[in-house]
């Protein structure tokens, strides 16, 4: 086992065969060495320094049925809401005044957001801060709408894959979705010169050994410059709500695996980790993690944009998130780093 972590430490892959190996042998030590390996990846190109993005989840409607997601179009159980660009760029002043050089604006597959209408915040937010970075995590669209973005000035793009087993991923989505979709808007992404995301789900209702090494396959074929690995947390009102959610240990594997095969990329510890473990988060960051998304959405709108159960760090203001989440990185031996966190081979078109 140790002689395949130090295939994939020199080498930076392993075949789908050596990986399901790996996944399904791997014992408490040799993981241990694992993550040692994937810390020193993530050492020799980003230091021990932790980037931190503001995350403005500006809609929780949907127009999609994702199995899993609590802000699937078929909740009614969800108050919905929608920030005013005066509301969005608020958040960015918070988050500006706070030092965070990167805005994440997150949200479901609204409708009520046109293209011209996301232009018009893209160009609002660059405008005032020409000097931070736009995210964007809005799903699937179409290459013109990505190409109307990234010319208006966003930087990022994040589309979590989910799945890249096709199968699987009927089994979470209803039938209108597919995983060849989601390729082609990853790829469409790249093409246009966005720093691009994806991302999956460990722990996910019908997945297997099979499906998790075909996901870090189709990561180092896809070679994004971000990835988002976060465990399966259920919904209660979901038809998912009583299958039991993804585990730390397998999470945190997954984020190992993913810093050795991709080493230069952008990982975050996410707030999911933190749900269902106390120090989730610091256990990312020792396992090859590098960047945190602390929340500068309204206090009042958080708790709606449930897309899980028992979502931490709901109530905390803007400043509060700051302040606590730079003493958990500090505490657990990093540095934070609030300049843009680009990609170190990432240059705009």
């Amino acid at each position: 086992m140790r002689e395949l972590i130090d295939k994939l430490y020199k080498n930076n892959t392993l075949t789908e065969e050596e990986l399901r190996y790996l996944i399904k042998n791997i014992d408490e030590e040799e993981k241990k060495y694992l993550i040692e390996k994937a810390n020193e990846t993530r050492h020799r190109y980003y230091s021990n320094k932790v980037f931190m993005r503001g995350l403005i989840e500006f809609t929780n409607y949907c127009k999609n049925d994702c199995y899993y997601c609590g802000i699937r179009r078929s909740n009614k159980n969800v108050e919905r809401y929608r920030l005013s660009l005066e509301e969005i760029l608020n958040c960015c002043e918070i988050g500006y005044n706070l030092g965070y050089k990167t805005f994440v604006l997150q949200g479901g597959e609204d409708g009520y957001y046109t293209d011209d209408k996301i232009v018009e915040i893209i160009k609002a937010i660059k405008e005032k801060y020409p000097h931070c970075a736009i995210t964007l995590s809005i799903g699937e669209k179409s290459y013109e709408s990505y190409k109307k973005y990234f010319e208006a000035g966003a930087d990022r793009y994040l589309l979590r894959h989910e799945t890249a087993d096709e199968i699987h991923y009927s089994k979470l989505h209803p039938k209108e979705l597919s995983f060849s979709e989601r390729e082609e808007c990853l790829y469409n992404l790249k093409e246009i010169g966005f720093q691009v995301g994806a991302g999956f789900m460990v722990g996910s209702p019908y997945q297997t050994v099979e499906n998790l090494a075909k996901d870090l396959l189709f990561l180092k074929k896809l070679d994004p410059h971000m990835v988002g690995i976060g465990p399966f947390i259920p919904q209660k009102d979901t038809k998912f709500k009583d299958e039991t959610g993804g585990t730390l240990e397998a999470t945190i594997l997954m984020i190992a695996l993913t810093r050795l095969l991709l080493p230069k990329a952008l990982i975050p510890a996410t707030t999911a980790l933190g749900t269902i473990n106390p120090l989730g988060r610091e256990k990312g960051l020792r396992a090859g993690g590098n960047v945190v998304m602390p929340n500068l959405s309204p206090t009042n709108v958080r708790e709606k944009y449930s897309l899980y159960d028992n979502k931490i760090c709901t109530g905390d203001e803007a400043a509060e998130c700051r302040k606590c989440i730079e003493g958990r990185i500090n505490n657990a031996g990093f540095e934070v780093e609030l300049s843009r966190g680009d990609n170190l081979e990432w240059r705009r078109k």
